[in-house]
């Protein structure tokens, strides 16, 4: 696999350096993300379960998408083209909220990241790439969280930081969506 390179920011999100993903994430370092939650016309959450060979996270399930703009790419671009690598989708995306994370990983990795989270409403069936995702999912909010509750341990540790921001936001996404 060819090396990516992912865009160093500072703490308000400006770009401050690249530098390969492996590396970022090996040393922890702040970098921009872009977060997807794709939602169909009963609200629900469209999940994905990360392929086991994926060389964080596998087996765990996640927002739909995620994944990091490439240096000179636009966070929308990113989002719609992981949305379309990983799960086959093409649907209009809206930006709906920033926030920054610092989470370990279990394998020494860490998720430093300043993401942007868009939304996206669909009843589109996704079509996943099997190098990124291996199941998918449609859940409620309710679902989700007695699921966070009952066994927190099958989710990624950023959609476990991110989703309790979801319902609140869902519902003011909806009023100008």
């Amino acid at each position: 696999m060819p090396a990516i390179e992912v865009i160093l920011v500072d703490h308000l999100d400006r770009p401050i350096g690249k530098m390969e993903k492996l590396e970022v994430h090996e040393k922890g370092l702040l970098h921009r993300a872009v977060t997807v939650y794709v939602f169909n016309s009963r609200h629900e959450v469209l999940l994905q379960r990360r392929a086991s060979s994926k060389y964080h996270c596998g087996g765990l399930w996640s927002n739909t998408c995620c994944s990091h703009p490439y240096p000179q790419e636009s966070t929308r671009d990113a989002a719609e083209r992981r949305l379309r690598e990983e799960m086959g989708m093409n649907v209009a995306l809206t930006p709906v909220f920033e926030l920054s994370y610092n989470l370990p990983l279990s394998n020494g990795l860490t998720e430093h990241e300043y993401g942007h989270v868009f939304f996206a409403i669909s009843d589109e069936k996704p079509v996943l790439n099997p190098e990124e995702a291996d199941a998918w999912c449609y859940r409620s909010i309710a679902q989700i969280q007695q699921e966070m509750h009952e066994n927190p341990a099958q989710f990624t540790p950023w959609f476990l930081h991110t989703f309790p921001r979801i319902p609140n936001t869902l519902g003011e996404f909806r009023l100008t969506a």
